[in-house]
């Protein structure tokens, strides 16, 4: 099992951060070689099923989440999104909160706890360094997107 944080200052809103960091096809366009679908209709909320495909081929795997808490900010309130993840490979969950920053930035902070099922914790260093660098990329990229 893998746990990290990643956090960012952008020079966004709130609302604006948020949108860009739950509006899960995006994800797609920001990790290589993956497709995300939402299967429950709009709008996001408790219980929204996202999976993420990844890989080429037979290579590939699913990443299914469920939204378990939707909290989006409001006014100079911060947001929190919390997706627990319930594949057949990738367990553990993820976390977004997005923060009132100085200057009117906003703060962002995403955590995340993950498992691969079939991988011997002896991975867990090697694991934890390629989460960290993707996603950190990933927030990097959804953040700098309009």
């Amino acid at each position: 099992m893998v746990i990290f944080q990643l956090e960012r200052t952008a020079p966004l809103s709130l609302a604006d951060a948020w949108r860009r960091l739950t509006e899960w096809s995006r994800h797609g366009d920001a990790v290589p070689l993956t497709r995300v679908a939402v299967l429950t209709p709009p709008p996001t909320g408790d219980g929204t099923v996202i999976v993420a495909r990844s890989g080429l081929g037979p290579f590939a795997f699913d990443d299914r989440m469920e939204v378990t808490v939707w909290r989006p900010p409001a006014l100079d309130e911060p947001g929190r999104c919390r997706l627990e993840k319930r594949g057949r490979v990738v367990l553990g969950w993820a976390e977004i909160e997005v923060w009132p920053g100085p200057g009117g930035r906003t703060r962002v902070i995403w955590r995340e706890e993950l498992r691969l099922r079939f991988l011997p914790s002896l991975f867990d260093p090697l694991l934890g360094a390629t989460a960290r660098r993707v996603f950190g990329r990933t927030v990097n990229q959804l953040l700098r997107r309009p």
